[in-house]
């Protein structure tokens, strides 16, 4: 079992920067992939970054690419997302995954445990 709490959430301006974090409970998290998704009104729930047990293997989708970093502790049970140069187009609820696989993915239905979200809202 492995519970997720996302925090870090909150209103920033356009160009502005944010830090999520996500602490997870449970023995397994070390070995766990992680994943970042987002869900905005009216849409479906976008895949954002994920991350290997190790940290040594990240993936980003392209729109978040060169300004999100995926980060994890393992020793601390916490994911990270740091966020810089957001835009508009970025407010979503955030949510925090955990996989039981060992390979990082995409795909929201290879994650079997989810956070409760966190808002990010980012004003022009």
């Amino acid at each position: 079992q492995v519970q997720l709490v996302e925090s870090g959430g909150g209103l920033v301006q356009a160009g502005g920067s944010l830090r999520l974090s996500c602490a997870a409970s449970g023995r397994t998290f070390s070995s766990r992939v992680m994943g970042w998704f987002r869900q905005a009104p009216g849409k479906e729930r976008d895949f954002v970054a994920t991350i290997d047990w190790s940290g040594g293997r990240t993936y980003y989708a392209d729109s978040v690419k060169g300004r999100f970093t995926i980060s994890r502790d393992n020793a601390k049970n916490t994911v990270y997302l740091q966020m810089i140069s957001l835009k508009p187009e970025d407010t979503a609820v955030y949510y925090c995954a955990a996989s039981p696989g060992s390979l990082i993915d995409t795909r929201a239905r290879a994650y079997d445990y989810w956070g409760q979200g966190t808002q990010v809202t980012v004003s022009s």
